[in-house]
């Protein structure tokens, strides 16, 4: 992007997040502009009502653009949805000199992009996992060592045509142009996951509104990438339901249940250190009774002041331990290796629910963690949150892609029209990653 300037997109199920920021070589992306709107017109990570997903990205992206003072001209845009699919594939090809040179590797992928996928899919990502020279293998950048044969082995990411094209189609009525579309967790990884983690084996769940994005990594390579159409809408409504309230009211309440349980505590506190000692006794039952109450009054909510802590927890542990099993069962089915030593790493708005670590670690059986997104500099008080995830993640993607591709990037058609721009997208991000 001109001026060094570049833009995120990150086009939600429940809300559109647009992030402007500087890059300067040799320092950290600059964040300038940050701005949130409620999506529309997208259900479960897919557009479904083109005119309305529009307006949402309009009001997100001008918003953005009045806080950073500035137009922006492309993007890079997220995509999710239970449409992502992955597979791993091997490429060879034969060294055309006397050493390996950023040609062969080029060459190699392009080998290992051949993988058969149905018409109505378009892949997104070709990435590199570990390169193999003759009949050394393990090797991370092959660029300069000797050898006749060389051979990789690539983790491909493909989408459906028709939901790559209505996005694309959305940004372009603003006329923007898509710098690339990236599978959101594949951008929040880079925000999120530190390299031990990688190194060790993780998983990553990005846990959005409508959908679930997976992403493993073994060995500081990835393994595996898919969405389970299920997220923090689905406890939105479980809570309804349960505790008889509003869509709205219980929407308020899962966002601010952290807030709630703090001030219920608070009053707790301060009314029992007035008690009397003998009145003890008589106090315990109710107390206990009190215990269990959450206090909701500040919300406003008609009709409702107190609601059950019990119940509450036992709804949102219902639904989260269902998006957990359907995790585990879509990462084993795909046979792919998914060592987790690192354990499970949650990010995207809803992972600030109460108990979710607690909860993935009795599904999982292994250590869990929220992760905040960093990274970047700047206004980064605004998007200090894991519901940034993706955002921050394309901002860094975004400043890879400038500083480590920028002869190839010249060679890449818009999405739009590509059909091998994720080549050199992956390639970017495996080399950036691999460099002390």
């Amino acid at each position: 992007m001109a001026n060094n300037i570049v833009a995120a997109l990150d086009v939600g199920s429940s809300k559109i997040n647009a992030i402007i920021a500087t890059l300067e070589e040799g320092k950290l992306p600059n964040v300038i502009g940050v701005a949130t709107y409620p999506s529309k017109g997208l259900k479960k990570g897919v557009i479904v009502n083109i005119e309305e997903a529009i307006n949402s990205v309009a009001e997100a992206i001008e918003a953005a653009e009045r806080m950073a003072g500035l137009t922006i001209s492309s993007v890079y845009v997220s995509i999710n949805g239970k449409h992502i699919t992955s597979t791993n594939n091997r490429g060879v090809v034969a060294v055309a000199q006397d050493e390996i040179v950023t040609d062969d590797i080029f060459r190699a992928i392009e080998s290992a992009r051949t993988v058969s996928i149905p018409p109505s899919r378009e892949i997104l990502h070709v990435i590199p996992r570990q390169f193999s020279v003759d009949t050394q293998g393990g090797i991370k950048d092959p660029v300069g060592m000797s050898g006749t044969r060389l051979e990789v082995d690539a983790h491909i990411i493909s989408a459906t045509t028709t939901a790559l094209h209505n996005l694309v189609k959305v940004v372009q009525q603003l006329g923007l142009k898509v710098d690339d579309i990236v599978f959101s967790g594949w951008a929040a990884s880079s925000a999120v996951l530190t390299n031990t983690e990688k190194e060790l084996g993780v998983m990553l769940l990005d846990i959005g509104g409508g959908t679930t994005s997976i992403t493993t990594f073994v060995e500081d390579a990835i393994t595996y990438s898919g969405s389970v159409p299920f997220g923090g809408s689905n406890v939105t409504s479980d809570l309804a339901i349960g505790l008889r309230i509003s869509i709205e009211d219980a929407e308020k309440i899962k966002v601010n249940a952290d807030e709630l349980s703090k001030i219920t505590k608070e009053k707790k506190k301060s009314s029992t250190k007035s008690k009397d000692e003998k009145e003890d006794e008589k106090k315990k039952s109710k107390e206990k009774e009190k215990s269990d109450l959450i206090d909701v009054s500040s919300l406003n909510i008609e009709g409702t002041n107190t609601l059950s802590k019990k119940l509450f927890d036992e709804i949102i542990e219902a639904r989260l331990s269902e998006i957990f099993d359907l995790v585990l069962s879509q990462v084993e089915q795909s046979r792919n290796e998914a060592r987790l030593p690192a354990g499970i790493v949650i990010t995207g708005g809803s992972s600030l629910l109460p108990n979710v670590t607690s909860i993935a670690k009795k599904v999982f059986g292994v250590p869990a963690r929220v992760g905040y997104p960093k990274g970047l500099e700047g206004l980064v008080d605004e998007i200090n949150n894991p519901a940034y995830s993706v955002g921050q993640g394309l901002i860094l993607y975004a400043s890879q892609d400038e500083w480590n591709m920028g002869g190839a990037m010249g060679l890449r058609e818009g999405p739009s029209k590509r059909k091998g721009g994720g080549i050199f997208k992956g390639i970017s991000g495996f080399f950036k990653n691999l460099m002390p």
